[in-house]
C-alpha cells in the first residue's frame, strides 16, 4: 500500500518533536519535507538519518516555508501538520486555507499522541504567549522545590540550532557545557539562568531520548516551556503565565489558548507594571475560559546592577531577542529599568548592520529597542558591531543572561535581572506543597 504523504510546518522544534511522536518508523507515512519559518538559515538543511529512523536513509530536507505551495504540488502532498507556535488564529486559518485551496487536509495534532508519559511527576510551565515570564517562574518553582529537599531537573524547549544529530540529547550542568555545545545566545538564555543556580537543564532534539535520561537523576521533571508551546510531556501539574501587557492575546493566539484551558494555576505576571483595566481583564477571561484554575498575582521586579552608569543617560536598550520579534512585545527588563532611571531611549536603527537590519525589516514594530538576535556567529557579530556604533552614552542590558560574555561592548553598561515575585495569596509555595501531598497520596 502507497504511504501517505505528508509535510510537517515548522520552526526547528515542535515539528521534529511532533515527527518523532507519530511518523519516525511509522511506514503508513511518508514525510517528504519539513517546512521552516522563525529561525534563521535552518531551512536548507535535513533532518538527519541518525534522528529519521529507518525510512528515511537520506533524511529528511528542510526547505523555506514559501516553497510549501510548489513542495505540495510536486510530491502530490495528501496532508500538512502544522507544528509551530505563538500565532494569531487568524494566522493559523490562514494557513489552513492555503493548504486546503491547494488540496491536502490541514492538521492540528492533539496534545494525547504527543505528549510523552514520565515516570516521573512533571510539573509543565507554559504561557500565553512569548515573553509572559516563564523562565523566572520556571527558577522559583525550581527553588522551592529544591528548599523542600526535591532533586528537579528541568527539561527546556527545543532550540536546535546547529548539527542536529549531535544535538539529539543534551545536558548542561556546568557554564563550560554551554561552550562544549556552541550554544547560540538564545540557547545559553535559557539554559544559563538555571546552572547558575545549581540546575541541571537537558534539551535537545529527541525528547523521549531527552526524558528518559533525566529520569534518572530526577525526583521531579520540570517542563521549561518556549514560546507559548504546549508540552511535550503529559504534565501532573500545569502551571501557564498570562501578561496583562497584552490583554486579550490569551485567548488570540495559538496555542497559548490551549495552555490556558489545560492550565490547574494560572499566574498573572507583571502585575507592576500593567494597567489595573487590563489586569482585570485578563482575569475575568481567566474565570470564564477556566473557571477552575486557580489564580496567582505576581510581579517581575527589575534589579538594576549599576543604576548610576545608566541615571539620565542617553542609553541603548537591549531586549530580548525572541520576545521582541514573534512576542510582539514593546517592553522588556531593560526598558523598565531605563524608565525607572529617568533614561532617553535611543533608536538603534541608523546603525543597524547585516543581518539584524533584516530582522528590523521583518519585525518592522520593534521600535526603539534592540533585540540581542544570535542564532548564528554572524548574527553575533552582526550584534555587536551594531552596538558599539550606535551614539549612546551607555548600554541597558535586559537580556536574561550577561551579554558581555558574548560580545565586546564598548560603551558603558550594566545589566538588568528580574525575578517572579508573587502579591498576596496563594502563592506559589501553597500550590507546590498541595501538588506534592497530592503526589504522596497517590503513591
Amino acid at each position: 500500500m502507497a504511504r501517505k504523504k505528508i509535510i510537517i510546518m515548522g520552526a526547528a522544534g515542535r515539528d521534529f518533536h511532533n515527527f518523532n511522536c507519530v511518523y519516525r518508523d511509522n511506514d503508513e507515512y511518508e514525510v517528504v519535507a519539513f517546512t521552516a519559518t522563525q529561525i534563521p538559515d535552518i531551512e536548507g538543511r535535513a533532518y538527519p538519518a541518525e534522528l529519521a529512523g529507518k525510512l528515511y536513509p537520506a533524511g529528511i530536507p528542510i526547505h523555506p516555508e514559501e516553497e510549501l505551495g510548489e513542495l505540495i504540488e510536486k510530491h502530490e502532498v495528501e496532508e500538512v501538520i502544522f507544528a509551530y507556535s505563538d500565532l494569531t488564529h487568524d494566522y493559523v486559518m490562514h494557513a489552513a486555507s492555503f493548504v486546503n485551496a491547494m488540496g491536502p487536509r490541514f492538521t492540528l495534532m492533539g496534545t494525547s499522541e504527543t505528549m510523552v508519559e514520565s515516570t516521573k511527576p512533571v510539573i509543565a510551565i507554559c504561557a500565553t504567549r512569548t515573553g509572559c515570564g516563564k523562565s523566572q517562574t520556571t527558577r522559583r518553582v525550581m527553588e522551592i522545590l529544591k528548599e523542600m529537599g526535591k532533586k528537579v531537573v528541568a527539561i527546556r524547549h527545543p532550540m536546535p540550532y546547529g548539527d542536529l544529530a549531535k544535538q539529539a540529547v543534551q545536558r548542561f550542568g556546568s557554564l563550560e557545557d554551554l561552550k562544549t555545545h556552541e550554544c547560540t545566545i538564545e540557547e545559553m538564555e535559557e539554559y544559563e539562568p538555571h546552572i547558575v543556580n545549581g540546575h541541571v537543564v537537558y534539551a535537545g532534539v529527541d525528547y523521549e531520548a531527552i526524558l528518559r535520561e533525566a529520569e534518572k537523576e530526577a525526583d521531579i521533571i520540570l517542563w521549561d516551556g518556549g514560546n507559548n508551546d504546549t508540552s511535550f510531556y503529559a504534565p501532573n501539574l500545569v502551571i501557564t503565565i498570562a501578561d496583562p501587557l497584552r490583554p486579550g492575546h490569551e485567548v488570540e493566539y495559538y496555542p497559548g489558548e490551549t495552555n490556558l484551558l489545560q492550565a490547574d494555576v494560572v499566574v498573572i505576571n507583571k502585575i507592576d507594571t500593567a494597567n489595573l483595566e487590563d489586569i482585570e481583564q485578563v482575569r475575568d477571561t481567566i474565570r470564564a475560559v477556566n473557571p477552575e484554575a486557580l489564580i496567582i498575582d505576581a510581579a517581575s521586579p527589575c534589579t538594576v546592577e549599576d543604576p548610576d552608569v545608566i541615571a539620565g543617560k542617553n542609553v541603548l536598550v537591549i531586549e530580548d531577542g525572541p520576545t521582541l520579534t514573534h512576542g510582539e512585545m514593546k517592553m522588556g527588563a531593560g526598558t523598565v529599568a531605563a524608565i525607572k532611571n529617568g533614561c532617553e531611549m535611543i533608536d538603534p536603527r541608523p546603525w543597524l548592520v547585516g543581518k539584524l537590519q533584516e530582522t528590523f525589516d521583518k519585525y518592522e514594530d520593534i521600535g526603539t529597542l534592540l533585540p540581542a538576535m544570535g542564532y548564528g556567529g554572524q548574527q553575533i557579530k552582526d550584534l555587536e558591531a551594531t552596538i558599539n556604533a550606535v551614539d549612546c552614552e551607555a548600554v541597558v542590558i535586559g537580556t536574561p543572561i550577561d551579554l558581555r560574555r558574548i560580545v565586546d561592548i564598548k560603551h558603558p553598561s550594566t545589566r538588568v535581572t528580574y525575578s517572579l515575585e508573587e502579591i498576596g495569596h496563594p502563592k506559589m509555595d501553597d500550590v507546590l506543597k498541595a501538588f506534592l501531598a497530592g503526589m504522596e497520596k497517590e503513591d
